[in-house]
């Protein structure tokens, strides 16, 4: 029996991650905020590599290759923003890759083309000198006038084509990094991104830099043409962001209150900015298509999370098939990083993906019981179910009766999405479940939106254009005549981000989903992130514990054990 080929995959920059596959396939994936329980966390990646190699139950001796990214620099074996696993080893060998090329292999080993055109869009990557280090022989891929340049430039996006074995760069755009300033709307990564002007705007509405992507959610309560300026502009293929638009916006937040107070105008500032991105989004890949066209493309960058301006993209049909990559943010570095070592440095095959994005360890039943300890029992109802159909019946009554759940099962999803296994579900009708979920659980603001967890089969009965969407990375439009009861996973403006659920690598949230139809009517759920506002999604049984005592969800499911708390506890 032949040895099995491990390589390892780490992010270094913030939302670090390392990625281990075996034999080309991804095996366990880890954040490192889910171990370390710090939002974003980055830098040193010991920790999330000892995740890895504890889950699979091998030693850094069994790693056949690493390789690794980090914007600014290439991190030695000894040190990273500390020691690192490798300090003491001369094995094994550690490359590293730019940080648009692991965006882009994330995608291209995950998603199920064998050839694609390849988008990458995001805040800020590799700087050109960087760039230029790492790939002496792509210098004829950069156009004159960047070369030129004496200041520090740094990637905004760039277009590739994969054709089965090999990455070619179409073009590549950069950008000078934006200057220290104080300002709120001063772009915290390069000066002309897409990616920074969103991250700008949204500090600007919030006051912080806590999750940009809530920005989209206060969207639909704005009205559109409020503002009468364009952000971004389009010069010689490249994107630009404009700084007229910075001195209409002169009432930045001051805090949470402050934003409620002023929350119309928060909103339609909200609106303005969205519109605009995705404006610049279709505009941006349209020219790289006029450059070069496949029927298939591959989307990475944290640009690659905005939903609407995904769906928007979609229906243009400028590709016929489109593959979002469900970590599309910085997490997704080591995806990408792993990929490159097994297909470009190893020329290895492409093995095919199932399409699961959950990477994380399993827990045993023993390490469940182990969390639950001895005085649980005396605060709450215990019960450990022998099947799992009447662990699901028994949920979905529950469901239906009005409980929240806390739902723990099997390996947890590497991404920013819950896709059920680390999951809040709830019923999407019930009157006041939305504002309870917000206020009472998640702690958070109130108009943030919840996603519906429908059975893939059944989307078009009940959203306008029946997208799949199995990574909730598209929106789509409730039909009308279900918003009343799909209340709580409709948004203000009738949208709803969809979550197909897939019974191929979900079978048990799947199952679940089917027994709440029976019991209610409706094969959807209203489905949100285990974790409250600042905390990382949760790892472990004992997290998924500490956060069912701190908040008011009702039941826990940990594999096949369900906590309930005592009615007067409720």
């Amino acid at each position: 029996m032949n040895k099995p080929i491990y390589v390892l995959g780490t992010g270094l920059s913030h939302d670090g991650s390392a990625v281990l596959l075996k034999d080309g396939k991804v095996c366990v994936a880890i954040e490192k905020e889910r171990i370390t329980r710090i939002k974003h966390d980055g830098g040193n990646d010991t920790e999330a590599i000892q995740y890895c190699l504890e889950a699979e139950n091998i030693t850094i001796n069994d790693i056949t290759l690493v390789v690794q990214s980090e914007n600014f620099t290439i991190p030695s074996r000894e040190r990273f923003k500390g020691k690192r696993i490798f300090a003491e080893k001369s094995n094994p060998e550690i490359i590293t890759i730019s940080h648009h090329l692991a965006h882009a292999y994330s995608a291209i080993g995950t998603s199920p083309f064998t050839e694609c055109a390849v988008m990458v869009i995001d805040g800020c990557g590799s700087p050109l000198e960087h760039f230029l280090e790492l790939n002496p022989n792509e210098k004829h891929t950069i156009a004159e006038h960047f070369l030129a340049a004496n200041e520090m430039l740094c990637e905004k996006d760039s277009f590739y084509y994969y054709d089965g074995t090999k990455l070619t760069t179409i073009y590549k755009d950069f950008s000078p990094m934006a200057e220290a300033q104080k300002d709120l709307l001063k772009l915290p990564t390069t000066r002309h991104s897409i990616g920074g002007f969103y991250a700008a705007v949204s500090h600007y509405v919030f006051g912080n830099m806590d999750d940009v992507g809530k920005l989209m959610g206060l969207a639909p309560y704005g009205k559109t043409e409020v503002f009468d300026m364009e952000a971004f502009y389009f010069k010689n293929q490249n994107v630009y962001v404009s700084d007229d638009w910075k001195a209409l916006l002169n009432n930045p937040s001051e805090g949470y209150d402050y934003f409620k107070a002023n929350f119309s105008y928060y909103a339609d500032v909200a609106k303005w900015a969205q519109e605009q991105v995705e404006k610049a989004v279709l505009e941006c890949i349209t020219n790289r298509y006029s450059l070069f066209s496949h029927p298939n493309l591959c989307y990475s960058g944290g640009v690659a999370l905005n939903a609407v301006a995904n769906a928007k993209l979609q229906d243009t049909k400028l590709a016929q098939n489109i593959y979002w990559e469900p970590a599309a943010a910085d997490n997704g570095l080591a995806l990408g990083c792993a990929f490159y070592g097994w297909l470009q440095h190893l020329k290895m095959s492409k093995i095919p993906h199932n399409g699961s994005t959950c990477f994380g360890k399993k827990y045993t039943e023993n390490e469940v019981e182990k969390a639950i300890q001895e005085e649980l029992y005396n605060h709450y109802q215990i019960s450990h179910f022998q099947t799992e159909d009447e662990l699901l019946k028994h949920c979905a009554l529950k469901i239906n009766l009005g409980k929240t759940i806390a739902w723990f099962h099997a390996e947890s999803e590497f991404g920013p999405r819950a896709l059920g296994r680390r999951s809040i579900l709830a019923h999407p009708g019930i009157k006041g479940m939305k504002q309870h979920i917000n206020s009472n659980i998640k702690f958070r603001e109130d108009f943030r939106p919840f996603a519906p967890a429908v059975l893939e089969e059944k989307v078009s009965e009940y959203f306008e254009k029946g997208r799949n969407s199995p990574y909730m990375i598209l929106v789509d439009k409730t039909r009308e005549e279900f918003i009343e009861i799909l209340k709580n996973t409709t948004h203000e403006d009738g949208s709803a981000r969809v979550q197909t659920v897939n019974k191929q690598w979900n079978e048990r949230f799947y199952k679940l989903i089917e027994y709440f139809e029976k019991e209610s009517g409706i094969p959807i759920l209203l489905n949100t992130s285990l974790n409250r506002r600042g905390m990382p999604m949760v790892e472990t049984p004992e997290q998924a514990i500490t956060l069912f005592e701190e908040t008011a969800l009702d039941i826990l499911v940990l594999e096949n054990f369900v906590i309930e708390k005592n009615q007067l506890e409720i």
